[in-house]
């Protein structure tokens, strides 16, 4: 699968075309959106091709494509598989993009029960535990414990934002795992957190 765009994300060389199509046209266009990049939301392809977000679900429906959530789970039901130091269902959002032992991507998208009811304001710990789960999601190992964590909370999070988490094995010392996550809400880094964990493997 093309993650061309969650990766640009992260080197922040993003560049979104803005068109202005008639309606087959713009349904043909939005096919090929989708399949380079199947996390868009409503919202965004609104923005890309200059329609209301309503026309955009009116297309989906005429060309059979499914809601953003459905197609982020089917993406992530394949990952799930490879998985070995935690339980699929253990992740905190959807796993979309996972190499054993390098590397891995998630996608969260807050609901209301993540967030502080008067400023709507997702809570830190849910972005903590995604960040920590797809820490210990990407360890080639079959069990895996957070030893250290060097976190840090770079802006507000809202209820309505996505947030997508990378991350990065980028060193291995015995049984040690050095882990860097960060995670991005519209392009602008939220949350960033080193991990060393500790694969229990040889002790088992």
């Amino acid at each position: 699968m093309n993650l061309d765009y969650i990766h640009g994300i992260f080197r922040g060389d993003l560049r979104v075309a803005r068109l202005n199509l008639p309606k087959k046209a713009r349904q043909r266009a939005l096919l090929e959106r989708l399949k380079a990049d199947p996390f868009l939301t409503d919202e965004e392809l609104s923005d890309i091709f200059h329609v209301s977000v309503q026309t955009i679900r009116l297309d989906r429906l005429e060309l059979g494509i499914p809601e953003l959530r459905e197609r982020i789970k089917n993406v992530a039901e394949r990952n799930y598989e490879k998985i070995r130091a935690i339980g699929g269902q253990e992740i905190v959002g959807e796993l979309i993009e996972l190499e054993l032992g390098k590397s891995g991507i998630s996608i969260l998208t807050p609901t209301e029960d993540m967030v502080f009811q008067r400023t709507k304001i997702v809570r830190g710990h849910y972005i903590y535990a995604q960040a920590e789960s797809l820490a210990i999601a990407v360890i080639d190992a079959k069990v895996a414990l957070i030893g250290v964590a060097n976190i840090k909370y770079k802006t507000p999070v809202y209820l309505g934002d996505k947030l997508v988490a990378k991350a990065e094995v980028v060193r291995r010392r015995g049984n040690k795992y050095f882990v860097w996550v960060k995670t991005k809400v519209n392009h602008q880094e939220a949350f960033r957190g080193k991990f060393i964990l500790v694969s229990m493997d040889d002790e088992q």
